[in-house]
């Protein structure tokens, strides 16, 4: 049988296969990126020609509109064409187009510029056209300006011309000005320029019709006020535009800054949940509408922080039964662009008529220490005197009795010996008799409770009491005793000026010479020879300095008003000449500012 001629029978080696499969792939990768291509060029074309459509269509609506209709429904120019916020969508082969206009007054150099001669600077008109593709965000915009026949438009309204400045009268580059007009719903956002201006042409009449509002991130802002029931007499009203006019305004913001208050009481010991209201001193209307005014409460720390808030003068009113005694440093309470300060307010009870008096440097400003201020009021027989600095420790009602360690009720005290009566109106310290017809006892002590001051480095100053004469027949007189462990095995050794048990304290006004120490206690000594008369202590004041210590300050609390300018304040200083302020009326809680010369 004849062998079979194999050779056109065999199979591809795998060789051939694989230059085969290369060959197929490459093909077809030639093929997809052919095609993809192809498609991608069929998209592009695709979407130029619906941009391109868009932009025809709607750049011929801008040419067709009246010149005084080319603008934006809530911009400046005003008009008809849709801005941002009013966008309509399009849709051309199932993509979603978003479409908008800006458009801009141009004031062309050739014949000036606003502000510099030409007023009636809205040359032509700058129409942007963007055509936004929703699903891929790219954006295509597209340019034409539009020019009035004629002279420059006279129907297009006036212009604003804007400046902002800091606390220091230097301008604010790149800060914002805001200008809305709610009635044509124009709302514009511009940014000033290197000096502060910003001139907007173009807006249409309008009295107190603009509502500007001045800001930059970090900054205070200023704005324009609506004439309201609430501000009839606004101290810069929204703004007016009148046809071919410039209306001028200026603006002043600057850096914030932080304020805090901390609240204590007469002895430095912390006070929470105090209410305070805060009124900072800018108008924002006539007579006396002012820009800040809150009311707060002090925390458990005693603190009320004002964050962020602008230069000002800040005043803080106590709402509750105190007023300020004093503050560190001394008032008014000055804050000053990007700046922190801490205040220190010593509260007390609050009475119906007070002074407080502030003594100060006249070339410095600075507060004066150890001033002495003398009140004095022939008709009322009110004979005070009080040194400047540090704190006042004040006791004028001993009602409360006996038995309190600790100086809480400012109307009980520790102990006496049974000779004091502290019930009598008006209130006061006597000699204590069981009836009427008794004699008085020869003489009587009383025992103050603990007052804490706070720091083992105070400095106790003088001590003062009222009236500062008696009857020749009798006495009242002192002793003092401090230390820093106050403790109920504590031992009170009670000293004079000399240092010693066996001196007292008998003129008003005298220093004290006890050693820096954190507690104090006073001893008080009433005497006669005539057992029918009998010493009256009105009011007793120990002043110090601590921690909490009120600069150049002293307090008068509890004052009466007779109704007429009766008061007399005298003021003297080592190295000062005496000022003297006669013929004053005190009503309220009044506050007095006394500078002395060298």
């Amino acid at each position: 049988m004849p062998e079979k001629n194999t050779k056109y029978n065999k199979g591809f080696s795998l060789v051939e296969s694989l230059i085969a499969i290369a060959i197929f792939v490459l093909l077809a990768g030639v093929i997809y990126q052919t095609s993809a291509s192809l498609i991608k060029g069929i998209s592009i074309y695709r979407e130029n020609t619906a941009i391109s459509s868009l932009a025809n269509q709607y750049m011929e609506i801008v040419h067709n509109l009246p010149y005084s209709k080319v603008g934006t429904l809530s911009g400046n120019p005003h008009g008809e064409l849709p801005d941002l916020p009013n966008a309509p969508q399009i849709i051309i082969n199932n993509t979603s187009y978003q479409i908008y206009y800006v458009v801009n007054y141009i004031d062309d150099p050739a014949d000036d510029t606003a502000g510099n001669g030409d007023f009636a600077s809205n040359d032509y008109k700058q129409v942007k056209l963007y055509v936004k593709n929703v699903g891929t965000d790219k954006m295509y915009s597209f340019l034409t300006n539009i020019t009035p026949k004629g002279l420059e438009n006279l129907d297009a309204g006036g212009a604003l011309s804007i400046n902002i400045s800091d606390a220091s009268g230097q301008p604010v580059p790149d800060a914002k000005i805001n200008i809305k007009d709610d009635v044509l719903n124009i709302n514009l956002t511009r940014t000033v320029d290197a000096n502060g201006n910003w001139i907007e042409v173009g807006l249409p009449n309008g009295i107190n019709a603009y509502h500007l509002t001045a800001s930059k991130t970090g900054y205070s802002t200023d704005q324009t006020y609506p004439i309201t029931l609430e501000n009839p007499s606004p101290t810069k009203a929204d703004s007016t535009i009148l046809n071919g006019q410039v209306t001028k305004v200026s603006f002043s913001i600057d850096k914030l800054s932080n304020l805090s208050f901390k609240t204590l009481n007469q002895t430095c010991q912390i006070m929470p949940n105090v209410n305070m209201e805060i009124k900072g001193s800018k108008k924002k209307g006539e007579p006396d509408l002012v820009k800040f005014d809150h009311n707060y409460t002090s925390s458990a720390g005693g603190e009320i922080s004002l964050n962020n808030i602008e230069w000002d003068n800040y005043l803080p009113i106590p709402t509750d039964n105190y007023m300020i005694y004093g503050s560190s440093p001394a008032p008014e309470f000055n804050v000053l662009p990007n700046t922190d300060q801490n205040i220190n307010l010593l509260l007390g009870p609050k009475t119906t008529n007070s002074l407080l008096v502030i003594v100060k440097d006249v070339g410095t400003d600075n507060p004066l220490e150890s001033a002495i201020v003398k009140l004095q009021n022939s008709v009322l027989n009110v004979d005070k005197t009080k040194i400047t600095g540090g704190s006042t420790w004040n006791n004028n009602d001993w009602t409360g009795g006996f038995g309190q360690t600790d100086f809480t009720d400012e109307t009980k005290y520790f102990a006496d010996d049974g000779n004091i009566s502290t019930d009598i109106t008006p209130n006061g310290l006597r000699l204590y008799k069981f009836n009427n017809d008794d004699p008085y006892p020869d003489n009587g002590r009383l025992i103050s409770s603990t007052l804490d001051t706070g720091a083992t480095t105070t400095v106790f100053t003088t001590i003062n009491w009222q009236p500062t004469s008696e009857d020749p027949s009798t006495m009242i007189k002192f002793q003092i005793a401090v230390n820093n462990n106050n403790t109920a095995t504590t031992t009170w050794n009670f000293t004079g000026p000399d240092g010693t048990a066996e001196s007292y304290y008998t003129t008003s006004g005298t220093n004290i010479t006890a050693p820096n120490a954190r507690y104090i206690r006073y001893k008080v000594f009433l005497s006669t020879v005539d057992n029918t008369k009998t010493p009256v202590l009105t009011s007793l004041n120990i002043n110090y300095i601590s921690g909490c210590f009120t600069p150049g300050q002293v307090i008068f609390p509890g004052l009466q008003s007779d109704f007429g300018k009766n008061y007399q304040i005298t003021v003297n200083a080592a190295g000062y000449a005496p000022q003297t302020i006669s013929s004053q009326e005190i009503k309220g809680y009044q506050t007095l500012r006394v500078s002395l010369s060298h």
